[in-house]
């Protein structure tokens, strides 16, 4: 029996939308490889059918193992303060799914995203789109129609295959290259740079975040193939020197920013500011104005003005609580340096992971020294938190495990005392779950 979708849609709320969007449309985050659909095909005849929305703005492309959301928010806040109206699509969400897209820090509406479901999912059914292509397309027809100066657009798994390489940028960036999503990108860290390197574009400049011996050459013979120039941020050195002060904000120093505060903590960010720098330097060499004051504004103010969450986030003071998402070996070696700096009475750790990561090589560099709250994110990929406590005990974390992040969190909080320091961590769903219970007011803040 044909069912006209448009009919189904008229009288929905957003709630509702989006409980048809993930159940109707494959959504990776949600169940994992099942979703994934490699190739460009779907993303091409959805770019056709939209009439190419992407093509009415300037884009900045980022990919990466590591950072690449950091750097599109940061480059996305000084291009804002630098006067230009810019699109911001991110993924995944950790609350709300509207964080995917944003204009000038501003969250798509719910109205838009009703609306665009209504008008748009019946005529497009025949392409079979996944949730991320169709999603994806949303974000390219909302910022065409928000008429944006420039889109920073952060891919979404690998590269060459990611639905968002359908565009045609100013400038890509490829951060870093580590471990992560080996089952499609390959077991090698040459492999994975491959898949990465394919959003370098003929002609179009990239700029390598991080990278050095086989992975630096998978970088430098792609460009020469497609005759695009290359620069490398560890060469161009936009950073003298920094210090992460007891505030958990950066100081950098820079010949042209002296005394640059950055926002956000964490021991990654030293990387990703000076990633964000040269793409700056390069940007301006392409006529973009971006005057020195935006980028101070854009590195001190950046949760403010784009939402990002989850990058060393402080949560709580008393005990202290901090979350990051970061979730394979390369973002959990930068946490464990951190942990290891802080001081405290009693490390407290709530943590989960996905099914689909390297659950052991990430366990097996955790300190030992800490009280584990083994839990699971509210997502199907989720490993459950029992499996998730055995393999942790074959690897000397000793702990108990929870059914929710919830109740893992609330067991922490309630056997910490004021000295005590709780992490929260391991996957983004996790964190995802944490800022949510946040949001709620279900923990008082201290």
């Amino acid at each position: 029996m044909y069912i006209d979708l448009q009919e189904v849609f008229l009288n929905m709320t957003y709630e509702e939308t989006l409980h048809y969007l993930y159940n109707q449309l494959p959504v990776f985050q949600q169940v994992g490889s099942s979703a994934y659909k490699p190739g460009l095909g779907n993303s091409k005849a959805l770019d056709e059918f939209f009439d190419h929305p992407h093509r009415k703005y300037r884009t900045i492309h980022i990919a990466g193992t590591n950072g690449k959301g950091s750097t599109s928010h940061l480059l996305a806040a000084i291009l804002q303060q630098s006067g230009y109206k810019v699109g911001l699509y991110t993924s995944p969400h950790l609350v709300d799914f509207r964080e995917r897209i944003r204009v000038n820090g501003k969250v798509i509406s719910k109205e838009y995203v009703i609306d665009f479901t209504q008008r748009y999912i019946e005529p497009t059914r025949n392409i079979h789109p996944s949730f991320f292509e169709l999603t994806m397309m949303m974000a390219f027809d909302y910022f065409a129609a928000c008429k944006v100066d420039v889109a920073v657009i952060e891919v979404g798994l690998g590269g060459r295959l990611d639905s968002t390489n359908i565009i045609i940028p100013d400038l890509s960036i490829i951060t870093n290259i580590s471990f992560d999503h080996v089952q499609f990108l390959g077991n090698t860290l040459p492999e994975i740079a491959k898949e990465k390197a394919g959003i370098i574009k003929p002609n179009i400049p990239v700029l390598i975040g991080e990278a050095e011996g086989e992975i630096k050459q998978v970088f430098i013979d792609k460009a020469r193939c497609e005759n695009s120039p290359i620069y490398f941020a560890e060469e161009i050195k936009p950073i003298i020197h920094s210090r992460l002060e007891d505030s958990g904000k950066w100081i950098f120093e820079s010949n042209k920013y002296p005394n640059l505060t950055g926002e956000l903590g964490g021991f990654c960010q030293e990387k990703n500011a000076a990633t964000v720098l040269a793409a700056i330097e390069l940007l301006q060499q392409m006529n973009y104005m971006i005057p020195d004051k935006a980028v101070y504004q854009g590195f001190e103010n950046v949760t403010k003005l784009t939402g990002l969450q989850g990058r060393w986030q402080h949560i709580n003071n008393i005990p202290k609580v901090i979350c990051d998402t970061g979730h394979n070996i390369g973002g959990i070696q930068y946490i464990v340096r951190q942990l290891n700096s802080e001081k405290y009475k009693t490390l407290r750790i709530v943590i989960g992971m996905v099914n689909d990561k390297d659950i052991n090589g990430v366990l097996s560099i955790l300190p030992q020294n800490a009280v584990y709250y083994f839990t699971q994110a509210s997502i199907p990929r989720a490993l459950p938190a029992q499996e998730m406590m055995q393999k942790g005990l074959a690897h000397g974390l000793m702990g108990t495990c929870f059914p929710t992040v919830e109740v893992a969190y609330k067991k922490a909080i309630e056997d910490s005392d004021s000295n005590d320091l709780i992490f929260v961590g391991g996957s983004t769903f996790i964190v995802a779950d944490l800022l949510s219970i946040e949001q709620r007011c279900l923990i008082p803040k201290i």
